[in-house]
């Protein structure tokens, strides 16, 4: 059984930190690309960060130089760094993992990150 399970949201204030947690389990960890997204209320899921299974690293826009996206495959978890957090970054946060040659992807159940004072 593949599971994700995405821990580390809660309330944070403006300009404050956040450290999200993927933990996975039942898939080859090192051979998946693996990426954070998020979705707010009436909005469409977005990618925020990704990392490949080299350790490449993309960002979007809005999070670049205030989020930090890594991953540990020894004990199979990807990381979300969230500094400097803004109200628009209230969101659940969803990790996935996409096998970086076969049509293979997973997500994780979410977790709610609430910016606000």
């Amino acid at each position: 059984q593949v599971l994700l399970v995405e821990s580390g949201g809660g309330l944070a204030q403006p300009g404050g930190s956040l450290r999200l947690s993927c933990a996975v389990s039942g898939i080859a960890f090192s051979s998946y690309d693996m990426g954070w997204y998020r979705q707010a209320p009436g909005k469409q899921r977005e990618l925020v960060a990704s990392i490949s299974s080299s350790g490449s690293t993309r960002y979007a826009d809005p999070v670049t130089g205030r989020f930090t996206i890594s991953r540990d495959n020894a004990s199979k978890r990807m990381y979300l760094q969230m500094n400097s957090l803004k109200a628009e970054d209230t969101a659940v946060y969803y990790c996935k993992a996409s096998h970086r040659y076969y049509e293979a992807e997973y997500w994780g159940q979410g977790t709610q990150v609430t910016v606000s004072s």
